[in-house]
């Protein structure tokens, strides 16, 4: 059975999926305000980076869970204060196979995808098994 917008022999690499996840923060961003834009999106998380695109770092549900228990406020803190500069990401071409083997060892939902150094999207794990299972959306979508 073939299903539109997938190639024979199905999805490889993730530079031919598309990223259901856009968010990208800024370092100078209010924390409470990276929180109110993850909840109203579902999202799990994402990357922070620079005016020009470059992965500072990431910033995750759990990253301001802990903010909040450790009794910080997050109207004080900027993104940069709370995230994690471990700059976990991928390639276009890195296979799927791998994009879930890295997710599984750093426990993460979202992955920024990273070309020349700059965030161009990021895949969650909804992404990975919706291009593993042979449905969703192609690049050329």
């Amino acid at each position: 059975m073939s299903i539109q917008g997938v190639p024979e022999g199905g999805f490889k690499t993730v530079g031919e999926i598309v990223g259901t996840n856009s968010l990208q923060f800024s370092p100078n961003q209010e924390a409470l305000s990276v929180a109110v834009e993850l909840v109203s999106t579902h999202t799990s998380g994402g990357p922070v980076v620079n005016q020009q695109g470059e992965f500072l770092g990431f910033i995750s549900e759990f990253d301001l869970l802990d903010a909040i228990d450790s009794g910080k406020d997050l109207h004080q803190l900027k993104a940069k204060d709370i995230m994690n500069v471990d700059q976990v990401s991928v390639k276009d071409s890195t296979s799927l196979s791998e994009s879930v083997k890295i997710m599984k060892k750093h426990h993460l939902l979202v992955l920024p995808v990273i070309n020349g150094g700059n965030v161009v999207r990021s895949i969650t794990r909804h992404d990975l098994l919706r291009a593993w299972i042979g449905l969703g959306l192609s690049g050329e979508d």
